[in-house]
């Protein structure tokens, strides 16, 4: 009876006219397990006709083109199926859909290893993948606390005053990885400095990760890695709203709201995700100094994805957010920050968006894509010190006075620009084998202009990079891939165009996969995001300068991995295991050159030589009967310098990087009933560190006494319990969820205090012991 109906539904919709009337038509159910499947987006392969299933897990696509089709159901969690359907005009065909739920997603289809969809198993390069709903899983409320759960990947806190983050990716630094949105090089440097805080986890589809820097579609600086951040769009009608409180060590509160609401059309040839999201956290005085050791936060977010299929095979993507911060670190909050005695102030309005356009043609062997990408952000802020009353410099002028006058606010304008093309076209018949040709061009602007008059600072920096490329995704055989590529860049701070080869080489052999890859690379001598920092050290103010003779820094980047996974009927296991060695010519160091005019101290980024790092990456995953996850992952590395870099004019040089430990890991484990309950248990492992401390906190411009001490390793833990009350006869389902973050409050246990506190010594886990409560309403 019920097919009868849908039947009927579906000729009434005909009768009212909609489009060309073919009467050729497809119905049927879609299930899983027995059941019928909800929202399961059923469309035909090759063209903009597609639909959902409605509650009851029926559909029906109308109007057709008679002919052969490829109709296919999709749907989060389960494993596509494509069956194949003629229709004739004035005939209706039943289709249906039988579901597998996907116990691990050990084969998703990932995008950044060579910009073409491809699956995990069959990339040439290692792509981790990161679902939103693993964000919601280990309570990570922006992309910063997301991304410690992957592989290779460590954040860490640089700033007491400020807590501006930086990723490291394979032992190196941030300013060697490339963060992209939606597969755009958007994230400026001076975007990295509190971008990964201010993207909020509700605007973020998945995180794909791939280490090194094998792929040559992306910049020469990508020799870390690349971290893709691909915000949602839409795949059915929905909502969900949730919010959360937390309390940091029964000191301050945290709250966050977030909301995200999507619509797709009839036909499934457009659609619209719309995200918002609110955070209220208030500062966090640590040991009782009253100076902040978390900074208090403002955040206002939204944003819009949406998409249209105009015409078969052609595709319009939109996106554009929105994102407003204020932070405030230091002491006496209510009063302005020249006021207070030691104090960061920012303001953040950061616009970002993209616009892409693709085509597939020449019956999908080949395809055109055009894209242009922006980000603006301004910014207003302050760092400073109030001077004592009688404070006088040697020329006899009372420092309080002209502070008051002229404190030392700054005003800083970023803007990015990034537009490029790329051709694709699969040749079927290629020696043996197939081969997948891509080559495009992009263009990258950058302009930073940062200044502070009391300072005599400024940073009025243009960058502009040119780059082509052209790479070959060589299918040899079932068992072997060739990935060969080679890319050309021509910067404006470089003298000449430099060629980037790259390949890698993939081996697969029943569950097993063998990976190897050589790169090059180079980064520009340019400021990136650590170098844009102000910092307060040795009982005043140290800032980074450029030197003036700088050239570039070249890699040279090997890799090697293996890869195993073991499906059953109750469960999956799975290993991966990856050495890297990345050597480093002309490589960027900061050594300190004594004290500036305006300044206490001056760190200048130098060419230092050569430098290795070298180490190994291991990953295990496991799924029980779908009920129980285990994922986690340990880095063991090795960073030297082939000389001692003079971080300190008063302390012997150091070879070893600072701030970099040997040892670094997380893992999650996640039980899910049938009731609806869950709980997740996960964790963060950072191992010892050598970490710098300028000057004594007690004591005002104490460059003598500067310590380079070797931090503890320590443990950040986290547990998370909920329940969903499902009412899906209605659609519509409740969730509240709790937990504890920092379990053991692990936290770092000797800041420095007062005024004169150097705002670089802070290691350690971004929080204290944090209890948090959420209730999220959402359609099912």
């Amino acid at each position: 009876m019920k097919k009868q109906i849908v039947v009927l539904l579906g000729l009434l919709c005909v009768l009212k006219g909609y489009g060309q009337h073919t009467d050729a038509n497809i119905f049927g159910d879609v299930k899983s397990n027995g059941e019928h499947l909800p929202y399961v987006s059923v469309y035909v392969k090759g063209s903009n006709k597609g639909t959902a299933t409605d509650l009851s897990g029926h559909y029906m696509l109308i109007d057709l083109k008679p002919g052969r089709h490829v109709v296919v159901a999709n749907s989060v969690g389960y494993k596509p199926v494509e069956k194949e359907v003629v229709v004739n005009e004035a005939q209706s065909v039943e289709v249906n859909f039988v579901l597998e739920e996907q116990i691990m997603a050990i084969d998703d289809v990932v995008i950044t290893g060579t910009k073409t969809f491809k699956r995990k198993t069959d990339s040439p390069v290692i792509v981790n993948v990161m679902e939103g709903k693993m964000l919601e899983l280990v309570q990570a409320s922006t992309l910063s606390e997301g991304l410690v759960f992957q592989p290779g990947i460590r954040m860490e806190t640089d700033c007491q005053t400020c807590n501006y983050t930086q990723l490291r990716m394979n032992g190196l630094g941030g300013g060697y990885s490339q963060i992209l949105i939606n597969s755009r090089p958007v994230f400026s440097p001076l975007t990295g400095l509190y971008g990964l805080e201010q993207i909020p986890a509700n605007m973020i589809e998945r995180i794909e990760v791939v280490r090194g820097g094998a792929s040559a579609l992306y910049g020469a600086g990508a020799i870390g890695g690349t971290v893709n951040v691909i915000t949602r769009l839409p795949d059915r009608d929905g909502y969900a709203v949730n919010a959360n409180v937390a309390s940091v060590n029964g000191k301050s509160n945290d709250f966050m709201v977030n909301a995200n609401v999507s619509a797709v059309s009839d036909r499934r040839n457009s659609g619209l995700t719309l995200f918002a999201s609110h955070r209220k956290r208030e500062s966090y005085d640590h040991n009782g100094d009253g100076y902040s050791e978390m900074a208090q936060l403002k955040n206002n977010s939204f944003g819009v994805n949406t998409y249209l299929l105009p015409a078969p095979n052609h595709k319009i993507e939109l996106n554009f957010s929105s994102m407003y911060e204020y932070r405030y670190g230091g002491n006496k909050e209510e009063e302005p920050a020249f006021l207070a005695d030691q104090s960061e102030e920012r303001v953040h309005h950061v616009l970002m968006g993209g616009l892409d356009y693709s085509v597939s043609f020449n019956e999908n062997l080949s395809s055109f894509g055009a894209f242009l990408a922006m980000q603006r952000t301004d910014r207003d802020h302050y760092t400073g010190i109030l001077p004592d009353m009688e404070e006088v410099n040697s020329e006899g002028e009372n420092l309080y006075e002209k502070h008051l006058v002229a404190p030392p606010y700054g005003v800083t304008d970023n803007q990015t620009y990034v537009g490029g093309v790329q051709l694709n076209h699969m040749l079927l018949n290629f020696v043996s084998g197939r081969n997948n040709l891509t080559m495009g061009m992009e263009y990258n602007y950058d302009m930073v202009d940062d200044e502070i008059s009391a300072y005599q600072y400024v940073v009025d920096q243009k960058t502009r990079n040119f780059g082509a490329f052209l790479q070959s995704d060589w299918a040899i055989n079932r068992k072997l891939t060739l990935l060969a590529g080679i890319r050309s860049d021509k910067h404006n701070m470089v003298d000449n165009v430099i060629v980037s080869p790259r390949f890698s080489l993939l081996y697969k052999y029943s569950n097993w996969q063998f990976r190897t890859s050589w790169s090059t690379g180079f980064r520009a001598p340019q400021a990136f995001d650590a170098d844009l920092h102000i910092a307060f050290a040795g009982g005043g103010i140290q800032k980074v300068q450029l030197a003036s003779d700088l050239k570039e820094e070249h890699s040279e980047s090997w890799s090697a991995s293996v890869n195993y996974d073991y499906p059953n009927e109750h469960f999956i296991f799975g290993f991966t295991a990856e050495g890297f060695y990345t050597e480093l010519k002309d490589a960027f160091v900061l050594e300190e050159i004594g004290d500036g005019a305006s300044v206490n101290s001056i760190l200048e980024k130098r060419n230092g030589g050569g430098s290795v790092v070298k180490g190994a990456t291991i990953e295990v995953r496991g799924n029980y009967n779908r009920r129980v996850q285990l994922e986690a992952g340990l880095t063991v590395q090795n960073s030297r310098y082939d000389r001692a870099i003079m971080w300190s004019e008063e302390l012997p040089g150091s070879k070893k990087y600072l701030r970099t430990p040997e040892e670094y890991g997380y893992f999650t484990i996640a039980y899910t009933a049938v009731s609806g309950f869950k709980v997740a248990l996960s964790g963060v492992y950072t191992g010892e560190m050598l970490v710098p401390h300028f000057g004594l906190a007690e004591d005002s411009g104490t460059p003598e006494k500067d310590v380079l001490k070797n931090s503890s390793s320590f443990w950040d833990n986290n547990v998370k319990l909920s329940y969903l009350f499902s009412w899906l006869e209605k659609g519509i389902g409740l969730e509240v969820s709790g937990g504890v973050q920092n379990v053991l409050n692990a936290y770092q246990d000797d800041f420095d205090t007062g005024k004169y506190r150097d705002s670089g010594y802070i290691y350690g886990p971004s929080r204290p012991r944090t209890v948090f409560l959420g209730l999220k309403l959402l359609s099912l």
